[in-house]
C-alpha cells in the first residue's frame, strides 16, 4: 500500500474537522449522482469507522439536509438533489392556498403560493422555477408553465342570477367559484347540479370561466348526487351508444366447432356463491371425487377475452375504464350489460364458456396436480353467500356435500396461507339499505364468513398459480413479461410509530426480523384485539402502515398474502387486469407465444392501479355521502363514539352504532388552548393539560350536516 494511501486511511479513521469531511461528503455524493446511499454504505466507504467521526458525518447530513443539498429518501438513505433552476411535476391546489408540487424525480413536495400558481388546477402537469432558498424554510417554486391539464372540468351547484351565473364548488382543491357567461348554461337552473369545464383563467381575474357542458338533475336529487360523485372523480356516468351497439351484435349462442374444442365440464355439478345484489357472476366452483381418493375442484372464470377481441371498440373503453365502479347504490360496469350480466355472466342452468384451473387436491388440500384449460361448463345452482353459510351451519340444504367438502378444503388451504405469513384483515364493511329513492334507511355491517372464505380461497389459489405457471421458469430463462399482483413490505418507520402507538393499550409488535417474524406478530397483535373497544382503531392504524397493493410486470410478489407470485385471473368482467393476463395465458400457453413489450405493459398496470385507486376512492365518497345523509334526520341526537383521527383542525370520532363519521372542529374546544401533538395523535390543553388522543371514548352531539361537503359535524357532551 503506498504511503500516501496510507496517511489517507489514517486521517479518516483518526481525526477529522467538519470542512473536510462535509468536502469529502459533497464529493462522494457528485460521483455517486442518481445512486441513493444507505448511512451504512457512506460509513464503510469513507472509512468513517470511529463514533465521534459517525455523529459529524450524521450531523453534517442532516445539514445538507436542511439545506435541500440531499434528500432523505427514506430512513437514513440519501440521495443528491441534482435539481437545477426549473423542475417538471405535478401541481396539487388546495382550496387554502397552501398548493405544493411534487417533483418528477420523487423528491421532498415544494410549496408554491396561490399568486406564483398561474391558475394551474389540481393535478396539472407544470414547470416551476425555483426560489433561492431560505434557511431554515422549505423549498419555494412559481409555475411558469403549464405542461398539461389534468382535468379541466369540475363539478357543482349552479347559481344563476339575472346577468351572469356561478358554479359553487364543493371541491377542496379550488378557492375560488367559476364565473359562467349567461350564454353558456345550456339550460340550468339554480340548484342544478352540473359539470363545468373551464375555458380560461385570466390572469388578473380572481374566478376562473366556465361553460356547462351537462346538467346532472337537482341538487339532493340520489341520481344527480351520484353521478356528480362520479363526474367529480373523471369516472364516466353514462355509457357510450355506440359500445353498447357493438355488444348488442354479439351473438350469445356457442357455436358446437367452439365446444368441441373445449373441455367439458357441463356434467360435473357447478355451482356460484355470490352476494344477493349481484349480477355478473365472475367465477364458479366445481368439485367431484377421482377414483384414487384425490378431490378435482374446478374455479372456472367467466371467459370474457373469447366475446371481446383486443383492440375493438368494447376492448378500448374497458381499458379506459379499467373497472367496475360499486357506489352504494348502484355498480358502474367496466363492460356493457350484455356481456357483464348476461353473454359472460356464469348464470344457473346456462351453458357458459369459462377459462379455468383445474386441480387435484388430497384431503390435505395439498395440490397434487393442476391445469389451466379453457372449458365449457353450466352451472347447477346460483347460491347467495347467505344460502351457502346456512348450508354450512347447518349441514342441511342444496349440494350439502359438496359445499362441505369444499369448505374443509377451503379452511385448510387457509391455515396454511397463515402459517407462511399471510396477514389476517378481517375487516366489516358498513352497509345502507336504501329505499327505492336511494334514501338510506338504516345501517348494517357486513361480516367475512366461511362461505365468504371459502370463495376467497380458491380464487388466490386460482390466481397464485397462474402467476406461477407464467412466472416459474428454469434457471437461466428469463419470465416473459406478465402482470402480477404485487405488496410491498411495510414502511419501516409507520411500522415503528404503529409500535409506539399500540404501546399505550399495552400491545407489542415486533418491527424487525424476517417478513414472516413480522407478518406473524401484526396477525398476533389483530387476535389479541379481537372483541376489544379499540380493535377498528388499532386496525386502522394498522392498515395505514402498510403498502397498496398494486399491478406491476415488475414481480416483488405479495407481502400481505405471503405469496412469492401472485396476480389477478378471476374477475374479468369487472376487472381489465384480469382481460390482460386472459390473454396473455393464452398467448403464453397455446402458442407457446413470444413474450411482449415490457413499456407497453407496465403502463398499462400503471393505469388500472390508478384507475382502482379513483374508483376506491368515488365509493368511499358515496358512502360518506349515504351517512350524513342517513345523519341528517338525526340532528341533536347523542352517541357515543371514538377518537378516529386528530388534527390541527379537531377530532375525527367514528361512533359505535353506525360507524358514522363526523369531526369536532377545534373552535368549538372553547375550554382551553389545544396544541397538536402529532407524534402522539393527540389534542392537549396548554392550561389544564386535558388531552383527546386517538381511540378515546367519547360523547358527542349530532351538530351538523352539510351534504355539499359530505361532511358531519358532532359537539361534545360532557
Amino acid at each position: 500500500m503506498s504511503k500516501k494511501k496510507d496517511k489517507k486511511e489514517k486521517k479518516a479513521g483518526k481525526r477529522m474537522t467538519k470542512k473536510e469531511l462535509a468536502k469529502m461528503l459533497q464529493d462522494f455524493f457528485h460521483a455517486k449522482q442518481g445512486e441513493i446511499l444507505s448511512l451504512k454504505y457512506i460509513f464503510e466507504a469513507l472509512k468513517l469507522t470511529t463514533h465521534p467521526l459517525k455523529m459529524l458525518c450524521m450531523d453534517i447530513l442532516s445539514e445538507m439536509k436542511e439545506d435541500d443539498y440531499i434528500t432523505e429518501t427514506e430512513k437514513h438513505r440519501y440521495r443528491l438533489n441534482t435539481h437545477g433552476i426549473e423542475m417538471t411535476g405535478v401541481f396539487q391546489r388546495k382550496s387554502n392556498g397552501k398548493n405544493s408540487f411534487l417533483p418528477d424525480d420523487g423528491g421532498e413536495p415544494i410549496f408554491i403560493a396561490e399568486r406564483n400558481s398561474s391558475h394551474a388546477m389540481n393535478n396539472d402537469r407544470v414547470r416551476i422555477a425555483f426560489y433561492a432558498k431560505r434557511r431554515g424554510k422549505g423549498a419555494e417554486g412559481e409555475v411558469i408553465e403549464i405542461l398539461q391539464r389534468a382535468n379541466d372540468t369540475i363539478v357543482g351547484t349552479l347559481e344563476v342570477n339575472k346577468g351572469y351565473a356561478f358554479l359553487l364548488t364543493e371541491n377542496r382543491t379550488l378557492a375560488n367559484d367559476v364565473f359562467i357567461p349567461k350564454d353558456k348554461l345550456k339550460g340550468g337552473k339554480s340548484g342544478d347540479k352540473a359539470v363545468v369545464k373551464i375555458v380560461e383563467w385570466p390572469e388578473r381575474a380572481k374566478n376562473p370561466i366556465g361553460q356547462v357542458i351537462d346538467i346532472l338533475g337537482k341538487a339532493g336529487e340520489n341520481t344527480a348526487e351520484m353521478h356528480a360523485i362520479l363526474a367529480e372523480y373523471g369516472l364516466p356516468y353514462v355509457y357510450p351508444a355506440s359500445v353498447e351497439k357493438a355488444a348488442d351484435r354479439i351473438p350469445a349462442e356457442i357455436p358446437a366447432e367452439e365446444i368441441a374444442r373445449r373441455e367439458d365440464f357441463r356434467d360435473v355439478t357447478t355451482f356460484t356463491i355470490d352476494p344477493k345484489d349481484a349480477k355478473d357472476f365472475d367465477d364458479a366452483l366445481s368439485i367431484r371425487q377421482l377414483k384414487n381418493g384425490l378431490w378435482e375442484v374446478g374455479v372456472h372464470i367467466a371467459d370474457v377475452t373469447h366475446y371481446v377481441p383486443e383492440g375493438g371498440i368494447i376492448d378500448k373503453e374497458a381499458e379506459k375504464r379499467a373497472t367496475s365502479v360499486y357506489l352504494v347504490d348502484r355498480t358502474i360496469p367496466m363492460l356493457p350489460e350484455r356481456l357483464c350480466n348476461f353473454i359472460c355472466s356464469l348464470r344457473p342452468d346456462e351453458e357458459k364458456l369459462a377459462y379455468s384451473v383445474i386441480f387435484n387436491l388430497n384431503e390435505n388440500a395439498e395440490v397434487v396436480d393442476s391445469r389451466v384449460v379453457h372449458t365449457v361448463i353450466k352451472s347447477n345452482r346460483r347460491f347467495t353467500y347467505e344460502e351457502a353459510q346456512q348450508v354450512i351451519e347447518t349441514g342441511q340444504g342444496d349440494y350439502k356435500d359438496e359445499i362441505l367438502q369444499l369448505n374443509k378444503l377451503a379452511k385448510l388451504l387457509r391455515e396454511k396461507r397463515f402459517v407462511a405469513g399471510a396477514i389476517n384483515f378481517d375487516r366489516y364493511e358498513v352497509k345502507f339499505e336504501i329505499d327505492e329513492k336511494g334514501k338510506p334507511v338504516s345501517v348494517y355491517f357486513k361480516i367475512s364468513k366461511d362461505a365468504n372464505k371459502l370463495i376467497e380461497e380458491f380464487m388466490l389459489l386460482a390466481n397464485r398459480t397462474v402467476a406461477e405457471r407464467i412466472g416459474i421458469v428454469p434457471k437461466g430463462k428469463k419470465p416473459k413479461v406478465f402482470p402480477y399482483r404485487i405488496h410491498d413490505l411495510p414502511d419501516p418507520d409507520k411500522l415503528d410509530n404503529l409500535a409506539q402507538f399500540i404501546a399505550r393499550f399495552g400491545y407489542k409488535l415486533r418491527t424487525t426480523g424476517s417478513k414472516a417474524d413480522v407478518s406473524k406478530s401484526i396477525n398476533h397483535l389483530l387476535d389479541d384485539i379481537q372483541g376489544k373497544k379499540e380493535e377498528n382503531l388499532i386496525e386502522t392504524v394498522s392498515i395505514r402502515a402498510m403498502q397498496k397493493a398494486r399491478y406491476s410486470t415488475h414481480n416483488i410478489g405479495h407481502y400481505g398474502l405471503a405469496f412469492e407470485y401472485y396476480t389477478h385471473f378471476t374477475s374479468p368482467i369487472r376487472r381489465y387486469p384480469d382481460m390482460i393476463v386472459h390473454r396473455l395465458l393464452t398467448k403464453y400457453l397455446d402458442q407457446h407465444g413470444r413474450t411482449v413489450s415490457e413499456k407497453k405493459y407496465e403502463a398499462l398496470c400503471g393505469h388500472c392501479s390508478e384507475m382502482e385507486q379513483v374508483a376506491a376512492n368515488a365509493e368511499r365518497s358515496s358512502i360518506k355521502y349515504k351517512q350524513v345523509e342517513f345523519m341528517t334526520e338525526r340532528l341533536g341526537q347523542v352517541y357515543d363514539g371514538v377518537i378516529s383521527g386528530v388534527t390541527e383542525w379537531g377530532l375525527y370520532v367514528e361512533l359505535n352504532e353506525n360507524k358514522c363519521e363526523g369531526m369536532v372542529p377545534i373552535r368549538d374546544l372553547d375550554d382551553d388552548y389545544y396544541e397538536f401533538d402529532e407524534k402522539n395523535y393527540c389534542l392537549r390543553g396548554r392550561r389544564t393539560n386535558r388531552t383527546y388522543s386517538l381511540g378515546d371514548a367519547i360523547t358527542i352531539r349530532v351538530a351538523r350536516a352539510n351534504l355539499e361537503k359530505k361532511q358531519l359535524d358532532f359537539a361534545l357532551v360532557d
